[in-house]
């Protein structure tokens, strides 16, 4: 049985990554004593005792262990945002290409992917690759988000015993200088030659994710259809066990007209869907935050990387 050490298992991806360990029934989770987590000597020899270790820690931890393991035998996946443009790293998105499940299957390092970049990317990726939306289009992203997306300490912000309904209680727009760390991978991997107009929101709810990207028809040199970027977008994912495009209707998929961001929830799926009428068009990724965005895919990357069925331990 394979041994696996999860660095940071105090956070929330962390805590997220562990609890679907406990139940695999494929591995076998090595932890670390609470009293010595960040005993670096003690971090260094789990780290090159594990067959794989996730590092679930901030951007200069996460590299500080993988220098740890160095040389070592143990297979990496990075939780962090350290290593996703790293071209020594795998981009952990699997759905990304034909090439991709292989390519993390064969890593030693693997950096998994974003929350807001999961959504964005799945949407971005094809329509770019198949020349459907030029790489120079002035891509604009509003992705809505669950507050356990901001960690520990927003978690306690909004869950804090007797907090004010208000501010916090209404949406909350943030990254207001139009800078995000997930940013670079959203450019990279969506294959655009630039940085979208990203819009981030959190909203009064633990959990969920719906990144939305606008399209107007006029500026896209095919002037697709809905239907034509539905159809795009299925053959892309058909077969894909995780990410699904779903009919192209507004009532079967936006209640009284509302859509759900947490539709997603407790599972490792991300849902697209086609908005929209023949002028404009909103393409919208649904997923869970901490499962597809986070703890959900980095145990898929697991899966492949130990030969395992992509699927276990995941909703």
């Amino acid at each position: 049985m394979y041994k696996v050490f999860v660095d940071g298992q105090e956070g929330t991806t962390g805590l997220q990554i562990h609890d679907r360990l406990v139940g695999h029934g494929g591995v076998e989770l090595i932890e670390i004593d609470p009293a010595k987590r960040k005993d670096v000597a003690e971090r260094k020899r789990l780290l090159n005792a594990a067959d794989l270790a996730f590092l679930c820690l901030p951007d200069a931890a996460a590299k500080e262990s993988a220098a740890l393991a160095a040389g070592a035998r143990t297979r990496l996946i990075d939780a962090s945002t350290a290593h996703r443009t790293d071209p020594a790293w795998v981009y952990g998105l699997p759905e990304l290409n034909k090439a991709q499940r292989e390519m993390i299957r064969d890593a030693s390092r693997v950096a998994n992917v974003g929350c807001h970049a999961a959504g964005f990317i799945l949407l971005m990726h094809p329509l770019v690759s198949s020349g459907m939306l030029p790489k120079d289009y002035p891509v604009a992203c509003h992705s809505l988000t669950g507050y356990s997306g901001g960690g520990k300490k927003m978690i306690a912000e909004y869950e804090a015993p007797g907090r004010m309904r208000f501010p916090i209680g209404a949406p909350r727009h943030y990254a207001l200088g139009m800078s995000h760390k997930h940013l670079p991978e959203m450019k990279q991997y969506g294959g655009l030659d630039h940085a979208p107009a990203f819009n981030p929101i959190v909203g009064d709810f633990y959990k969920g994710m719906a990144v939305a990207v606008p399209l107007m028809r006029r500026l896209l040199p095919r002037k697709p259809s809905m239907k034509d970027m539905h159809e795009l977008l299925a053959g892309y994912y058909a077969g894909e066990r995780f990410v699904k495009v779903m009919p192209l209707t507004v009532d079967g998929n936006a209640e009284g007209g509302y859509f759900d961001p947490m539709g997603a929830n407790d599972t490792n799926r991300n849902d697209i869907f086609v908005f929209g009428n023949d002028e404009n068009m909103v393409l919208m990724s649904r997923l869970d935050n901490l499962g597809k965005g986070a703890s959900g895919n980095a145990v898929q990357n697991m899966n492949l990387m130990l030969g395992l069925d992509e699927g276990t331990a995941l909703g």
